[in-house]
C-alpha cells in the first residue's frame, strides 16, 4: 500500500517498469497542502536517516510546491527569507544558545 503524494513523473516510471500505478489527481487545495505537509516530514525523515545531501533535494522540492501551493512566488519567498535573516541573522557563527538568564 503506497497512499502518498509523489512527484508528477512517478506513473510513468512505474508504467516503464512494466506495473501499473493506480492513482487519482489531488483538486481540492487543502488537501493538497496537508500532503504537502506529510511528505515534508516523510523526505525530512529519508534524510535525517540518510544524512545524504541528495535527500534534501527531494525536501527542497516539497518546499518549493508549499510556497507555491499557498500562492507565493520562489522571489517573494526569497525576499521573505532574507528579510527574517537580516533581522534574526542565519547560522554561519554556528552559535548554541545554553539556556538565558
Amino acid at each position: 500500500m503506497i497512499n502518498k503524494l509523489v512527484r508528477d513523473n512517478i506513473p510513468e516510471i512505474i508504467k516503464s517498469n512494466g506495473k501499473i500505478p493506480i492513482y487519482n489527481i489531488v483538486k481540492e487545495d487543502n488537501i493538497y497542502v496537508e500532503l504537502l505537509k506529510n511528505k515534508l516530514q516523510e523526505e525530512m525523515m529519508e534524510y535525517l536517516e540518510s544524512d545524504e545531501i541528495i535527500e534534501l533535494c527531494d525536501v527542497v522540492e516539497v518546499i518549493y510546491a508549499l510556497i507555491k501551493a499557498c500562492g507565493v512566488s520562489q522571489s517573494e519567498f526569497e525576499d521573505m527569507r532574507n528579510e527574517k535573516a537580516s533581522i534574526n541573522g542565519i547560522f554561519e557563527k554556528r552559535i548554541f544558545l545554553k539556556k538565558i538568564e
